[in-house]
């Protein structure tokens, strides 16, 4: 089209399409122009010079927030096969100037309770030419093919389309008379395009002689022809509110691309688009051979006469068809029914790992961005760590300075919100506190996390210290979160905020008279205390906060334990049995006789719920402070008349406690557990049988299995026979020395 002495060429196409994006390549190079206007957010002009950045990578995206608000963010994906991506790279190429020209991201933001384009005329179209699928129908009459001259036929499709359609005001009315309803272009989209056409004029009045306008198909017949006068595009956008914005670019990843992830203009096979884009030459059989290798890495026989015919199907269901190639709906088919043998399962998961595929796009280091997240990528080059799509396990030996260093920055985005590490469950055996797993997996969206963490300071550890003090000294904060909130800061190393933790610890807990809150914060704080020496931290302040809340548990037990339901029982219990290990694993004498001292304390009474004393009867054990003839004294007694059968229950639930091993080597405790059983009416053994079930229910199917062959072949009786038997010192004697003899090889 002319305005002037210029030219002006509108280029449809399919966001995310690589199809569009050749055929686009092929027309920039005959149409020459001198400016290329692309549709996205007009406002990210600056942004366009860090395309021919040569650590500039595809997938990337525009990113656009508030800073005061960063929550609110909008972002405009590109991948390598996106035709706006090709246009900006052949503008960086060829030295073309190049810009945006789509509704600032400033309006976009403001603007959120626009609602987006109801209409899918690719989907109208697809149903037209027989398709079910809009995608199906791009793909096999534009995506197949490379051609120049596809846009004409585009223009010609949509201005048939728009044609009939109506403006979101005047929609009503046709609804009532036409069958279904009519094509409906929403408020929203003629701003957009009113902004387009602003745009287009100021390029051409600045010079442009060849101007080239890259957008969505759908927009181009709004755009086409003489622009005309100004002013009904200056009057519906007068007086739209606008936010203060700040933007920059961002990695992206294939799966975000997909429909299935929430993307509006989304697409169901990013990795295949890349596959058409980048494999030119026998596309089919390049993607057949890629799948075949992807299934033989699961494991499974796939040869080359798998491929070969898989390639055969697909030709053959395209000719039946009437399709120029195979697309995706044929390939798909000749790998279920050919590579896969018709397995559902395989097929799905050549569609995640081939047809969405994954892949993750880096932007240079110079590109605009918070402090925080400079930091950030500052202390990832350090540390030789990678930011990828994929979910990777990373095992850390804290004895080492760089895994240290790996760690403490793990958890300080952990403190921040920004998920990129999760820690999980070592698979390496043998590992002590001086070991730990993450899965790291780094989602895009996490920029915008980044983004927002950046209000607590410009350095992550700065920012974690302020955010961490922040959650304390809230006025409901409770004993066992602050407990939680300084073992976290003593992994992430904020020493800066250790003596202002303490601190509010101490208030915290001098204003709290509740045992069980002092329970649940006590194992943190004992496990916090063992960094000293993996860590190189002085917790010696710390202790001394422990062993007072250690006192006042101790103290508070006895009260704290009466009067107490079956549910509130087993809580406590569970609360016992942590502390009762974090104390094992401080290996403090004193804090170790306190807290058994409390114990004996527990196990001595007979007005508590029987599953805290057999605990603690059971933790004593353990310990050594009780033996095995006290211990099974204590359970005949537990289980001696005038006790109900639901408290005995709850007593031996408590003594074993998963915990069955006990019995398999206790001969004697069984026999009396087994009397017990053996000894009950109908109705008590009806009652405590969902107890009793679940108590053994907890042991290993080994010890379950031990346990009962134990009583069918009368073990019970047997050791409680054998227990009266006296033993000959002297054969004794002789047996031992014959075999240290053995032993010695001197027999």
């Amino acid at each position: 089209m002319t305005a002037g002495a210029a030219q002006t060429r509108i280029f449809g196409i399919r966001h995310h399409g690589p199809g569009s994006a050749r055929s686009l390549r092929l027309a920039l190079e005959r149409f020459r122009p001198d400016a290329i206007l692309i549709e996205g957010p007009a406002d990210a002009d600056p942004l366009v010079g860090y395309v021919a950045a040569a650590d500039m990578s595809p997938p990337v995206a525009l990113l656009a927030y508030q800073p005061d608000e960063p929550a609110r963010a909008a972002f405009w994906p590109y991948a390598g096969f996106s035709p706006e991506w090709q246009a900006l790279r052949y503008a960086a190429e060829h030295g073309v100037e190049v810009g945006f020209c789509d509704l600032p991201a400033a309006i976009t933001l403001a603007v959120t309770d626009e609602p987006g384009d109801r209409t899918d005329p690719l989907g109208l179209l697809a149903a037209a030419g027989g398709y079910d699928d809009a995608e199906r129908w791009w793909d096999a009459i534009v995506e197949s093919s490379s051609d120049a001259d596809i846009f004409d036929a585009v223009h010609e499709a949509m201005a048939a389309l728009r044609e009939s359609a109506v403006e979101a005001g005047d929609a009503t009315g046709e609804s009532e008379e036409s069958e279904r309803d009519p094509i409906t272009i929403d408020t929203h989209t003629l701003r957009r395009e009113a902004h387009m056409r602003q745009v287009m004029r100021k390029t051409l009045k600045d010079g442009a002689q060849r101007l080239a306008v890259v957008c969505g198909a759908w927009h181009t017949p709004a755009l086409s022809g003489k622009l005309g006068p100004a002013v009904a595009d200056t009057r519906l956008l007068k007086g739209l509110p606008k936010v203060k914005t700040t933007l920059t670019w961002v990695p992206w990843t294939h799966s975000r691309l997909a429909s299935g992830s929430g993307y509006g203009a989304g697409i169901t096979s990013p990795g295949w688009y890349q596959h058409l884009f980048t494999e030119t030459e026998q596309p089919i059989v390049r993607w057949l051979t890629k799948v075949a290798g992807t299934l033989r890495q699961h494991d499974l026989p796939v040869s080359s006469a798998h491929i070969i015919e898989s390639v055969r199907l697909a030709d053959t269901l395209a000719t039946l068809r009437g399709r120029p190639l195979p697309g995706l709906s044929e390939v798909t088919e000749a790998t279920r029914a050919v590579l896969c043998d018709g397995d559902e399962t395989m097929l799905a998961l050549v569609s995640r790992e081939l047809v969405v595929g994954e892949a993750l796009g880096s932007v240079p280091d110079g590109t605009p961005t918070v402090p925080l997240e400079a930091d950030l990528r500052a202390q990832i080059r350090t540390l030789r760590l990678k930011l990828e799509a994929l979910e990777r396990t990373v095992d850390l030996d804290l004895r080492t300075e760089r895994d240290m260093a790996k760690s403490r920055l793990l958890h300080r985005l952990r403190l921040l919100g920004i998920a990129w590490g999760r820690r999980t469950a070592s698979e390496v055996r043998g590992t002590g506190t001086f070991r730990e797993t993450w899965k790291l997996q780094w989602q895009p969206e996490l920029a915008v996390a980044v983004v927002e963490a950046s209000r607590w300071g410009t350095t992550l550890r700065t920012a974690a210290e302020a955010k961490i003090l922040d959650q304390v000294n809230q006025p409901d904060a409770a004993v066992q979160e602050v407990a939680a909130a300084l073992d976290a800061a003593l992994l992430a190393d904020l020493s800066d905020a250790i003596d202002g933790l303490i601190v509010r610890l101490e208030s915290v807990a001098a204003l709290d008279h509740d045992v069980t809150h002092l329970l649940a914060a006590l194992p943190d704080l004992l496990r916090t205390l063992r960094y000293g020496d993996v860590r190189s931290t002085d917790t010696a302040a710390l202790a001394r906060v422990t062993d007072g809340l250690l006192v006042r548990v101790c103290a508070g037990l006895p009260s704290a334990v009466t009067g107490l339901d079956a549910d509130a029982a087993a809580d406590l219990r569970t609360r016992l049995d942590a502390v009762h290990l974090a104390l094992a694993a401080r290996n403090d004498e004193w804090a170790n006789e306190s807290w058994l001292a409390a114990l004996r304390a527990l196990a001595d009474r007979d007005d508590v719920n029987g599953g805290l004393v057999g605990r603690a009867v059971r933790l004593l054990c353990d310990a050594e402070i009780i033996d095995a003839a006290e211990s099974a004294q204590r359970l005949s007694a537990a289980l001696s008349v005038g006790r109900t059968a639901g408290d005995k229950a709850a007593w031996i639930d408590g003594f074993l406690g998963g915990r069955g091993l006990l019995l398999v080597h206790d001969r004697n405790l069984l026999g009396l557990i087994n009397s017990w059983l053996c000894g009950l009416e109908e109705p008590d053994f009806v009652a405590i049988l969902p107890l009793l079930r679940r108590t053994f229910g907890e042991f290993e199917s080994g010890v379950r299995q031990s346990i009962a062959q134990a009583v069918r072949h009368g073990a019970t009786t047997a050791a409680r026979a054998s227990a009266a038997t006296d033993y000959d010192t002297e054969r004794g004697v002789i047996a031992l020395r014959a075999a240290i003899e053995i032993l010695r090889g001197t027999a």
